[in-house]
């Protein structure tokens, strides 16, 4: 009898352990859950060759592969450094873009795979201060236009990969096809023999004084210098070890509240969540953990000159509507010209989702995932308060007889309304469901959202 009694103390216990440390995770996540959209930046180096070498763009990759996908050596690579003088870029008119696009966070290449640090680095040169005519900080005028605007800020920061900084790996990405390349056997020869190298000058110190001279100096800069920093966002762990992993996860004890996502190393550093990237997983993919779809506005992260396949508004609006019906967030790519200005599409496009989200962003801010089925007409977010439950059904395909079948809605509905209209809405239970009762005409030609106040959801 005394041994059940212990069993039951011991289990009751770990419930109660689990039960507080679910709800420390979820207060540390709260303002990311309530966010659900932000802006991503991949600026750099890179935007001076905009995807071309050697007067051949690139038909493989995103922009800031330009040094990998073609084995530029590294002083050629740090050549273009002295082209990049962004005197054109305005913080404040960035973050006001995405403060305007209804973006809550905005998460910049501090350091993208190439190496360099958009900021004032003590650990490199290999920085815009010490190698570009710019030599200014470009994350303090960010941070202080973030503070200024309350936009939380994030750092992207490739701890692993770093192909200027001697002893940084690289992963072995096949060269692009059609540059005029007389070494180019060489190169894929050397490739093979040193851990994804092609440069003798990256193998002067080893990885794991890479870590130590370099990454770990410039991630305790990065979480010393700006002020609050909102959210790590680690990539590609290529050559990783949980030595190195276990010396970076260290220094966030310098930002107690900060959020990082799962790349620093799988699967023993798992950070806060998932990172699917340019997909929305499907219904049946997701597993109950937060997560974060990052996606490009065209087809490239960093810049490049002639990629025009930009998504439309409609797409990437609808998107993030998806996204959040399955409690996700949406980190939605800026790649900024050498100039420190956004491609003329890029700001198009913000100013039309913004359009949207300002009369219609309490379908998105602050909601979880729908409990229903998946409708054939649009996606369903919702927010739980008390006994009742604010449901928004974001209507893709009008109806054409009026009439809106809402699967699986089983609740009194108590009112129904249509966002930004004040056009007559009625909602009665059907046979599956609920019947809503809809206006002739859409509100919004991307999405309509409908309101219902339903109780006992």
């Amino acid at each position: 009898m005394r041994k059940t009694a212990t069993l039951l103390a011991l289990l009751l216990a770990a419930q109660s352990f689990h039960a507080s440390a679910q709800t420390a995770q979820d207060k540390h996540m709260e303002w990311w859950r309530e966010a659900r959209f932000g802006m991503f930046i991949h600026w750099g180096v890179y935007a001076v060759p905009a995807g071309t070498y050697k007067g051949f763009p690139m038909n493989r990759g995103g922009g800031e592969w330009i040094m990998n996908r073609s084995k530029i050596p590294v002083a050629e690579y740090q050549s273009y450094a002295k082209q990049f003088n962004p005197v054109k870029y305005n913080a404040e008119q960035w973050v006001l873009m995405a403060k305007n696009a209804g973006m809550k966070y905005i998460v910049i290449t501090a350091k993208h795979h190439d190496g360099f640090a958009l900021f004032d680095s003590k650990a490199s040169t290999w920085d815009i201060a010490d190698a570009t005519p710019y030599k200014k900080d470009l994350l303090k005028p960010l941070a202080e236009a973030c503070r200024k605007h309350g936009i939380k800020l994030g750092f992207y920061y490739s701890q692993a990969q770093d192909w200027n900084n001697p002893g940084g790996s690289a992963a072995r990405k096949v060269m692009n096809e059609g540059w005029p390349n007389p070494d180019s056997a060489k190169v894929d020869a050397y490739t093979a023999a040193h851990s994804g190298h092609w440069d003798p000058k990256q193998e002067t110190k080893t990885f794991a004084q890479y870590i130590d001279d370099v990454a770990v100096p410039q991630v305790k800069e990065l979480l010393t210098n700006y002020g609050d920093v909102a959210v790590l966002w680690w990539d590609t762990p290529t050559n990783m070890t949980d030595d190195a992993a276990q010396k970076l996860q260290a220094q966030l004890k310098l930002q107690p509240n900060i959020i990082t996502n799962d790349r620093l190393k799988r699967p023993n550093f798992p950070g806060d969540y998932k990172t699917p990237e340019q997909k929305i997983p499907k219904p049946e993919e997701l597993d109950g953990r937060d997560w974060e779809t990052c996606m490009t506005m065209n087809g490239t992260w960093g810049y490049k000159s002639y990629d025009h396949k930009w998504k439309s508004v409609e797409t990437m609006v609808r998107n993030l509507i998806d996204i959040a019906s399955k409690n996700g967030n949406y980190l939605l790519n800026i790649g900024p010209m050498a100039s420190g200005e956004f491609p003329e599409e890029s700001v198009k496009s913000l100013k039309g989702i913004g359009e949207w989200m300002k009369v219609n962003g309490e379908a998105i801010y602050g909601t979880k995932g729908s409990n229903l089925p998946l409708q054939d007409w649009g996606r369903i977010t919702r927010k739980p308060n008390g006994k009742s439950t604010t449901i928004y059904l974001s209507v893709f395909d009008w109806p054409a007889n009026g009439e809106l079948a809402v699967k699986g809605l089983k609740g009194n509905i108590k009112k129904a309304s249509l966002i930004g209209s004040s056009q007559a809405v009625k909602a009665s239970k059907g046979a599956d469901g609920a019947i809503v009762k809809l206006p002739g005409k859409a509100v919004n030609p991307i999405a309509s959202v409908v309101k219902l106040e339903v109780e006992e959801i």
